[in-house]
């Protein structure tokens, strides 16, 4: 694994990235990375079900959930629950996993605190609304379940499409995220080449966008909500920026490997945006060259890369910002999270 920064053509990226530290012991696959709210926290969901939290600003693990004998399939997703919600208990993260299971944890304790199973279900994504009242939860069964935060409730079961607009998703569901400005919009992504836009107010998806091919976390929407990202495992167009009032293609970003797997193409599992207020980063991961890079957006609508974790043993899987955009979070296949210093604007 090496760190470098890179050049596209005449364009020099303003940023810069180093290497912080490497965690994990390689034992199992990691999933998903999430920073908490505060950023003093890396949430990591492994392969064999555990999930550890490391000190982000030591690299020491500090809490371990999920250790018992009850699952030992993947946990697949995990995500923080929002500050601005005003329930009495803090550091929540909610994970979910193959088996179906949505548990609520308690970090610092370790503790259980409400368990969810939805029956003949395997669950790959969760995401939170912006206020932390209610989440959504999609997998194998291609539908999105919403649930309310207080009561940990289903509300809402989301199926199919309006047949005119949009026809809903047709295979498993792999990436979903809330839209950061519209409280009742979800979107979606999955193995079915397709980009979902969801109501929850007509009850299905209501728009879509056709070609993506998502087979993980690596579906975003920026910040100010005009701007999708989609990551397709696939060996060209794997990185694209679509119009979220049009569906139209704003730019396919190019993908250039390095170093030893120079001539192999990067099949993208993971995508994000960064979470400053311009959206101004996007880093990706994948298969094949087993690499993730990091791109610094420019004024004129291209993006640079500034930065790479290449020579990976195996595929990355998950990529995550902090939440003051200074900090890459990397992990994947070989049971490793390498962690990134950004220098520079923020």
């Amino acid at each position: 694994m090496g760190l470098m920064p890179a050049v596209v053509g005449d364009k020099l990226p303003l940023r810069k990235s180093s290497n912080k530290f490497t965690l994990g012991g390689g034992d199992n696959e990691i999933f998903c990375v999430r920073f908490s709210p505060d950023d003093l926290y890396l949430a990591v969901a492994q392969g064999n079900g555990v999930v550890d939290i490391y000190n982000s600003l030591t690299g020491k693990l500090a809490f371990v959930l999920n250790t018992g004998e009850e699952s030992r399939l993947p946990t697949t997703s995990v995500r923080w629950r929002p500050p601005h919600y005003q329930g009495q208990t803090k550091s929540v993260l909610v994970s979910v996993g193959a088996d179906g299971r949505v548990v609520h944890w308690h970090t610092s304790s370790g503790k259980v605190l409400h368990e969810i199973v939805e029956p003949d279900n395997q669950l790959f994504c969760v995401d939170y609304l912006l206020d932390g009242t209610q989440f959504a939860t999609a997998g194998k069964r291609r539908e999105i379940r919403i649930y309310d935060e207080n009561t940990k409730q289903l509300s809402q079961v989301m199926k199919g499409g309006d047949q005119l607009h949009s026809p809903g998703h047709s295979n498993r569901v792999f990436a979903l995220k809330y839209h950061p400005t519209m409280r009742n919009v979800l979107v979606t992504g999955g193995w079915d080449n397709t980009v979902q836009v969801w109501d929850i107010r007509a009850g299905h998806a209501v728009r879509a966008i056709f070609g993506p091919h998502v087979c993980g976390d690596s579906l975003d929407v920026s910040q100010d909500g005009e701007t999708i990202l989609t990551g397709s495992w696939r060996v060209e167009k794997q990185l694209q920026l679509w119009d979220f009032g049009s569906e139209k293609l704003i730019d396919t970003i190019p993908w250039r490997s390095g170093g030893p797997t120079r001539q192999q193409p990067c099949m993208v599992y993971a995508a994000q945006f960064s979470k400053d207020s311009s959206s101004s980063m996007i880093a990706a991961g994948g298969s094949g060259a087993n690499e993730a890079q990091v791109f610094e957006r420019t004024m004129s609508g291209g993006s640079v890369v500034f930065g790479k974790t290449s020579g990976l043993n195996r595929a990355c899987y998950s990529v995550d910002f902090s939440h003051a955009s200074d900090t890459l979070a990397v992990a994947g296949g070989d049971g490793y999270i390498h962690v990134l210093n950004i220098h520079g604007p923020t």
